[in-house]
């Protein structure tokens, strides 16, 4: 078998790359058009078989703007996509429209003469039976509904309306289980539009497709009542996905078993492992003493998000405060989970940010003109990108605006990581081109020399296309359909925090690498272009897994299925890069400059495995998203994956950034090593010991009774629940400890002086 040097030329795999993404990112438009298509309908009306208009088109869109404003997937979910405390709508409206309409047809039709549990079962044929029949006439754009089931839906609609309206002991107490505000009520009107909202969302769950017997979210979620139950195409769909990541497990670990000494013997420099630190002989240019301040900013940014974290956690229990403090008046739940889950985002980024400001001149040892402007002028758009942002939203779910495009523009668009109004939206977008356009000025001088060419293009390719893929977050508008935004808000969430920005970071990383004289150019790019393949081959339409029940057709399934399995594959041969990384620090003594930076890295292939490997499989295959979509188990994942890979990473590059800015001989070791094992320790405590058990518990009530049971406030505040959520405290306190030291590291490090390095002056 030939060598993976003659198999894989650099060459060679940039062809695969380029024709591999074009088929790919084809594919995903091509597959998107259909999901244009074959929405659930929004109707023109929701009307009796006598006529009497229940809903409009207007009053479900309002309703769908409304729920936005209050904070959308951040209060509860909508198909299995958002917060965990409060209820999934859908499955809340469906199970209890369901439940009142049954008690309609059993008053109606008593069949004397026969047992109670046949009755029974004839009665739930018949609710099935009307649930299920699609009556969206296309002609007439109106979905028609029996008069009793007109009766039920109004039923639930005087529920919701409570809900948000009520002021009543009843009210009050479920506004508390599910931590709604305590002050901010909708009006009548509002609440109505909400539930048309809420109603349509319900009967693209329960209806089945036009000529098919499976409903618009393949009979998403599991509800008894009306026989929502897996799909064939379910089963057979997750045993391919099992089949696939068996097999291709076995084939990328037998050829890189196979091809593992060859390359541990090609991966050392021609000239043998550098005698020096890389960093001792660096030029630290006026741009990237600036980015001093982004490095500070993460780590601010990094305290507010796990102290948010922990108070959004313990509203699980208390509800609307915080040890008897009235907290949910001025921060309620949907204010400080928009802002937790937002802080993630916006501090591991800027973290991969800033290194991409601090390498690039690093390569060049020079600045373009007015570099330094840039980078600053950047620093200050985040700034207010973050003050503005987080502002608006607060606002939002205060009900301060009155206009629902004003909250549209500047308020809180309500769907999960990218809640910004669209006005800061553009504003991030064009920070992200300017952070573009800084890195490529920066590094296209290098890029002309020739040295190191395949890398230097694979990181600016990678950066022009982290400016791209946000800006997928423009592509649907205040009324857009919610599948569509669904579809363009996981191009965003997926493809750009998951897949682009993580071939960036492995290109800097093995860049930086090189440059260091720890690894072999030649090696390195041929190992970074196959890892990109391979991670991207199905990372961009392994996108659909997250599509599976959004009201998509089931090619979705299919395609999402069988790409996101081999997603898994790659994370399994982490045990190799592991041990390289060991074993390049033990090479020569200035490496252990590098221990922590070494060590931060060792943990983001250690929780890529578990967190997006183990735990990220676990909720996969269609079969066990079906009962587990929206369950901590995806919090599990979440956590697991977001900050022990993203977060660890963004750290790692940290520490390699100010390696350059402080004096490493000063940095305080003791406090970088508890850092480091409370972080992981603290997250290994709250995935073990809370998220998952919860997850686990939720899935067993899913399976057993119904999803909408496994997300009521009857199980969620349930003794054994409120016991796993107490069981977070420990991880959480360790986590804690970890942060406020990395934060007295970083205030120490910089105190305590500069390196001696030279200073390049700008062009």
């Amino acid at each position: 078998m030939a060598g993976y040097s003659s198999t894989f030329s650099a060459k060679r795999l940039w062809i695969i790359l380029t024709v591999g993404m074009v088929v790919m990112f084809s594919a995903l438009l091509l597959l998107g058009s259909e999901v244009y298509q074959q929405a659930p309908p929004i109707p023109g009306s929701v009307q009796t078989s006598s006529g009497e208009v229940l809903y409009t088109r207007a009053d479900i869109e309002r309703g769908q703007n409304t729920w936005q404003s209050m904070g959308g997937m951040q209060q509860g979910s909508i198909w299995g996509h958002g917060g965990y405390l409060a209820p999934d709508w859908s499955a809340d409206w469906l199970h209890r429209e369901a439940t009142a309409l049954l008690a309609i047809i059993s008053d109606k039709d008593d069949y004397p003469g026969v047992s109670d549990a046949r009755k029974q079962a004839m009665h739930q044929a018949v609710l099935s039976a009307e649930m299920r029949e699609n009556t969206y006439d296309v002609s007439s754009d109106t979905i028609t509904v029996s008069e009793e089931r007109a009766r039920a839906i109004r039923k639930v609609e005087a529920h919701f309306t409570a809900l948000h309206v009520g002021t009543d002991d009843a009210a009050l107490d479920l506004r508390r289980q599910y931590a709604f505000s305590s002050l901010a009520f909708l009006t009548p009107d509002e609440a109505r539009d909400v539930a048309a909202f809420y109603f349509w969302t319900a009967w693209g769950a329960t209806t089945n497709r036009p000529g098919s017997d499976i409903t618009y979210t393949s009979n998403w979620p599991h509800e008894p009542l009306v026989d929502n139950k897996p799909t064939p195409g379910n089963f057979m769909w997750s045993m391919g996905s099992i089949v696939l990541l068996l097999a291709g497990v076995g084939a990328i670990v037998w050829y890189y078993a196979q091809q593992y000494d060859k390359w541990r013997g090609d991966i050392e420099p021609e000239d043998g492992v550098a005698t020096t630190d890389f960093f001792d002989r660096s030029v630290v240019t006026p741009s990237m003493r600036a980015t001093a301040k982004y490095f500070w900013l993460v780590s601010a940014l990094f305290l507010v998000q796990v102290l948010l974290g922990i108070v959004t956690a313990h509203y699980a229990v208390e509800g609307q405060g915080i040890y008897g403090l009235p907290l949910a008046e001025y921060f309620p739940y949907a204010v400080t989970r928009s802002w937790h889950t937002q802080l993630a985002v916006l501090w591991i980024a800027t973290a991969w940010l800033a290194t991409g400001l601090y390498i690039a001149p690093l390569l060049a040892k020079r600045d373009p003109k007015f570099q330094v402007f840039g980078v600053n002028f950047l620093f200050l758009s985040l700034l207010v990108i973050v003050v503005g942002g987080f502002a608006g939203q607060w606002a939002a779910v205060h009900r301060f605006f009155a206009d629902l495009m004003m909250n549209f523009w500047f308020g809180h668009q309500g769907y999960e990581y990218v809640d910004l109004g669209r006005f800061w939206q553009i504003y991030l977008v064009v920070g992200l081109f300017l952070w573009v356009g800084l890195v490529l000025r920066a590094l296209l001088p290098v890029l002309r020399v020739g040295e190191n060419r395949s890398l230097l293009t694979l990181v600016v390719v990678a950066a022009i296309f982290i400016g791209i893929f946000y800006s997928a977050g423009l592509m649907w508008g205040q009324n857009t359909h919610l599948v569509v935004a669904e579809y363009w808000r996981w191009w965003v969430v997926h493809l750009w925090v998951e897949g682009i920005f993580e071939v960036f970071a492995t290109a800097i990383i093995s860049l930086l690498f090189v440059q260091m004289g720890l690894v072999r150019a030649s090696t390195a790019t041929v190992m970074v272009l196959f890892a990109t393949i391979i991670f991207l081959f199905g990372g961009v339409l392994g996108t659909f897994h997250h599509l599976y029940f959004t009201g998509t057709p089931i090619s979705v399934m299919a395609v999402g299925a069988t790409f996101s399995a081999l997603e898994v594959v790659p994370l399994l041969v982490v045990g190799f890069e592991a041990y390289s990384h060991r074993r390049m620090e033990n090479n020569d003594s200035w490496q252990t400059n590098y221990h922590w930076p070494f060590m931060f890295f060792s943990a983001v292939l250690f929780w890529n495995f578990v967190g997006a490997g183990v735990f990220g499989f676990l909720i996969n295959p269609p079969i066990a998203l079906y009962y587990m979509q929206g369950l901590n188990t995806t919090a599990n994942h979440g956590h697991a994956a977001l900050f022990g890979v993203y977060g660890m990473l963004g750290l790692g590059l940290m520490l390699y950034c100010i390696r350059g800015l402080t004096d490493v001989r000063q940095w305080d070791q003791q406090l970088l090593r508890v850092t480091f094992w409370t972080l992981n320790i603290g997250l290994a405590m709250m995935t073990f010991l809370s998220l998952l058990p919860q997850g686990i518990w939720q899935t067993y009530a899913s399976v057993t009774h119904g999803y909408a049971y496994a997300r009521s406030a009857e199980f969620v505040q349930s003794d054994i629940m409120h016991t796993f959520v107490w069981m977070r405290v420990p991880g959480d306190v360790v986590l804690s400890v970890g942060v406020v030291t990395f934060a007295l590291f970083m205030y120490k490090a910089f105190m305590s002086g500069r390196a001696e390095t030279q200073l390049a002056p700008a062009d």
